[in-house]
C-alpha cells in the first residue's frame, strides 16, 4: 500500500497562487494573519480568496499568541476550517476554537518533547518547524529530520520548515511525516509562489511516496 503524504502550500496571498496550488493537488492551503510575517493577509482577502477554495481542500489560518475571540471571529468571518497555532498556546486555548487545530512545536536539538503529550487527543496534528529565537516560524531553514523518531509525537506529524523540491523527498524519508507544509520553499518573493517550483515539489513528494511505502 502506498502512503500518500499530504501537503499544505502556506502564505496563500494571490488568486492565481491559490487556483494553482489546487490544480497542482494540494490538500491545504495557508492563510498567514500574524502581524509580523511578510505574507500577512487581511480577513477580507482571506474570505475573497477562501470562497474559491473547493471541497476536501482545507483552508488553514495560521496565527501567533492572538486573542482567541479574535481568531473565533476570523475563523468565523473567512470560513476558515482549520487553524495553525504558531505561539505559546496551551491545550485550554486550543479548546476554545470552533475548528479543528495544528499546534506547533519549534524543534532544536534538545528539544524536549514532552511538551506535545499535554495536547493529545486534542489537537488534530503537531507541527513541527525550525527553532528560531526571533521567529515563530516561517525561517525557511530545515532542522535534522532524524529528531523526529525519537520525540514520540502524540498525533500527525506535519514536517515544516525549509522545505522545497530539492530537499521534501530526503525529509520524508527520513521522518515519516502526515504532511508536509511548504512556504517560502516554492516562493519567487514573500506571498507569491513559484508556480514550476510548486510542481516540482508535488512531484517530488510522490516520488518519495513510491519510495518509502
Amino acid at each position: 500500500m502506498i502512503t500518500r503524504t499530504r501537503i499544505k502550500i502556506c502564505g496563500i496571498t494571490d488568486s492565481g497562487d491559490l487556483a494553482h496550488a489546487v490544480s497542482a493537488g494540494v490538500d491545504g492551503v495557508g492563510f498567514i494573519f500574524a502581524e509580523k510575517s511578510p505574507r500577512r493577509v487581511e480577513p477580507e482577502k482571506a474570505r475573497e480568496l477562501i470562497r474559491k477554495v473547493p471541497p476536501f481542500v482545507d483552508a488553514v489560518g495560521v496565527f501567533v499568541n492572538e486573542d482567541p475571540d479574535v481568531v473565533t471571529d476570523i475563523i468565523k468571518y473567512c470560513g476558515l476550517t482549520m487553524v495553525q497555532l504558531h505561539g505559546q498556546e496551551n491545550v485550554d486555548y486550543c479548546r476554545l476554537m470552533p475548528v479543528r487545530v495544528l499546534k506547533s512545536f519549534a524543534v532544536k536539538d534538545d528539544i524536549d518533547g514532552s511538551k506535545m503529550a499535554a495536547y493529545a487527543g486534542e489537537v488534530a496534528g503537531f507541527l513541527l518547524d525550525t527553532y528560531d529565537q526571533e521567529m515563530a516560524g516561517g525561517t525557511g531553514r530545515a532542522f535534522d529530520w532524524n529528531l523526529v523518531a525519537g520525540l514520540r509525537v502524540p498525533g500527525p506529524v506535519l514536517l515544516a520548515g525549509g522545505l522545497g523540491p530539492d530537499n521534501v523527498g530526503e525529509a520524508i524519508s527520513a521522518a515519516r511525516p502526515y504532511a508536509v507544509d511548504v512556504n517560502s520553499g516554492v516562493e519567487k518573493s514573500p506571498g507569491r509562489k513559484d508556480h514550476a517550483m510548486l510542481n516540482a515539489l508535488v512531484e517530488a513528494v510522490r516520488r518519495a511516496d513510491l519510495q518509502t511505502s
